[in-house]
């Protein structure tokens, strides 16, 4: 569909929507760009406040993705009208919350009335155009560094069946809670080639797109995948989200190979973490400082297909 959308050329539209990018970047001057994304989603955790931090972090990650600094955020909310406030109001407070967090200023926003739950943010950043950080850069021979486990999306659809254990539920907030800002930090200095924050189409959804838009293709091996306590026995409960299928039917006919419990690679995260591509030694560099990164496979010249799991 955003193929046939009509394009107006702009020498300042940096990064526009045909990379399939995490957010958009329009230069405003010699050494300074704006950085826009918007993203909303309705609740996965049953505690108003925690929902709103996350879909929270959730909106920043694109920023930082990018390589930007967030500076401001307008709030997306659809609500029940026949709904009480008070849940509403640990929604905005949560959000508010880990905007702050960020360094961010919530300057408003705009609400519907709608019979199903929505909440986010459109944040608008700031970086250096010499200094985006975008997903088409990856090169033959790069590293690819994953900065956060994986499983966000079944232990939620647990959490929603009565079947997910408590311990399992919480490192999934904490996950989900944590903000992509040190992630992106650890990256100063490095020589990074693509940047992509893991989120709704999951694992190999984005690896795809960096592989599309880089000209190369991905190798992913399986076994050096982190997964959140609890995600491989919730996967194996078949607690799958109906989006975790619709990745699978998308994004298969562009992988070859297979692994044991591969679904989790299309699971779909919430608030995940930056899937980085980076020469060997700077992967070194970046994983002696971002000690839970983990290294999940290499970029090679493109192949037959644009991904490949490996055990």
């Amino acid at each position: 569909m955003l193929s046939r959308l009509p394009r107006v050329a702009d020498p300042n539209l940096l990064v526009g929507f045909e990379t399939a990018d995490d957010a958009g970047v329009y230069r405003l001057s010699g050494d300074l760009a704006i950085v826009q994304t918007v993203d909303f989603f309705t609740p996965i955790v049953d505690d108003p406040f925690t929902f709103g931090a996350i879909a929270a972090a959730n909106a920043l990650s694109d920023i930082y993705a990018m390589g930007g600094k967030p500076l401001t955020a307008l709030s997306i909310l659809a609500w029940p009208g026949s709904s009480g406030l008070d849940d509403l109001e640990q929604i905005l407070k949560g959000g508010t919350s880990k905007i702050h967090e960020a360094g961010c200023v919530v300057l408003g926003g705009h609400s519907v009335t709608d019979p199903e739950i929505k909440f986010g943010y459109a944040i608008t950043g700031t970086v250096h155009p010499q200094r985006i950080r975008a997903n088409s850069g990856a090169r033959p021979g790069d590293v690819l560094v994953l900065t956060k486990p994986l499983g966000t999306g079944v232990i939620s659809t647990a959490l929603k069946r009565g079947i997910a254990q408590e311990e399992h539920v919480q490192a999934a907030i904490a996950s989900m809670l944590t903000l992509n800002r040190a992630a992106a930090e650890a990256m100063d200095g490095l020589n990074i080639h693509a940047v992509t924050d893991i989120t709704g189409f999951g694992l190999l959804g984005h690896a795809r797109e960096v592989a599309l838009a880089s000209g190369v293709s991905l190798d992913i091996r399986a076994s050096q995948v982190p997964f959140l306590p609890g995600a491989i026995d919730c996967a194996r409960a078949g607690a799958l989200p109906g989006g975790l299928k619709n990745n699978r039917e998308f994004v298969e006919i562009c992988v070859e190979g297979a692994a044991e419990l591969d679904d989790l690679l299309y699971d779909p995260q919430t608030s995940g973490g930056l899937l980085i591509s980076l020469p060997r030694e700077d992967a070194n560099r970046y994983c002696a400082r971002m000690p839970s990164a983990a290294r999940i496979g290499e970029v090679r010249a493109r192949g037959a297909r644009p991904l490949r799991i490996e055990p």
